[in-house]
């Protein structure tokens, strides 16, 4: 690992899943699909030969409980954060973000949790559990404070849910110029970066476990790169592909491809 660089760490946890499983395949999946890309981006003009990263491994999860997955994946991020590098933690469901936020909360206290995803995942429990892929915001609202929270890309909840983000003033809509209210809010401040792929429309992006109809495509996701391209990002989670529903391998390719451009504006933030 480099200081200041970016480190490409999978988390190939799928213990909550409570739809369709598959997306501990992830990590793996989107390797393989990275040979097939290039590694120059001409939306950002840089190449990974530019900025150096990383890519240590997955976190071994099989076979650990929920409790003991989530202590692995805080301490794995624990030591990434302490050589000063920059994680990319690729998913596996959206719980892993709860660990990576509380690693990343107790070494520096003034950052801004980003979160695009379709679903608001703010249940303050879901079928009898506190700790899953549908509380997984609302713990960190807890931990960091609803003030360093922003959510965009939103269109899924319940009516609770949605009162609690027009209470605490998290929700932003992704309308035209949408990513210059972004970095009003983000106010200068570093950013964490939390993405469920389901953020994109199923004509975009199928190969979810919970895909949900008027979504993102991919010039949203631009406009959002060019507003982190912008701004310090100190680290970012990329969740919830689910690659055994996607025979084409359009979607993981995809996410392929997001990863490229992630892991090129950690290393630009540097």
């Amino acid at each position: 690992m480099i200081p200041g660089r970016a480190a490409l760490i999978g988390c190939p946890l799928d213990l909550t899943s409570t739809y369709r499983t598959g997306s501990d395949t992830a990590p793996q999946a989107i390797r393989t699909a990275s040979d097939s890309i290039e590694t120059y981006s001409p939306f950002l003009d840089l190449d990974l030969g530019d900025v150096p990263f990383a890519d240590i491994g997955d976190v071994p999860l099989h076979g650990e409980t929920l409790e003991n997955a989530l202590k692995k994946i805080r301490s794995a991020l624990s030591e990434v954060l302490e050589a000063k590098a920059r994680p990319l933690s690729l998913g596996g469901e959206h719980t892993i973000t709860l660990p990576v936020v509380e690693a990343l909360n107790t070494c520096n206290a003034d950052f801004v949790v980003v979160h695009a995803d379709a679903h608001s995942d703010l249940r303050e429990e879901y079928e009898g559990s506190t700790i899953n892929h549908a509380t997984v915001i609302r713990r960190i609202s807890e931990l960091v404070g609803p003030e360093r929270l922003i959510q965009i890309g939103i269109r899924a909840g319940t009516r609770e849910e949605f009162t609690w983000m027009r209470e605490n003033g998290t929700l932003l809509h992704w309308g035209p110029a949408a990513e210059k209210t972004l970095l009003a809010r983000i106010g200068g401040r570093s950013v964490y970066l939390t993405l469920d792929l389901d953020v994109l429309d199923p004509a975009c992006l199928h190969a979810t476990g919970n895909p949900e109809p008027g979504g993102w495509f991919y010039p949203d996701l631009e406009r959002l790169f060019s507003a982190l391209a912008e701004i310090t990002l100190l680290a970012a989670d990329i969740v919830e592909l689910n690659p055994t529903l996607d025979p084409s391998e359009a979607g993981t390719i995809t996410a392929a491809k997001i990863v490229r451009e992630a892991l090129l504006i950690l290393g630009r933030s540097a």
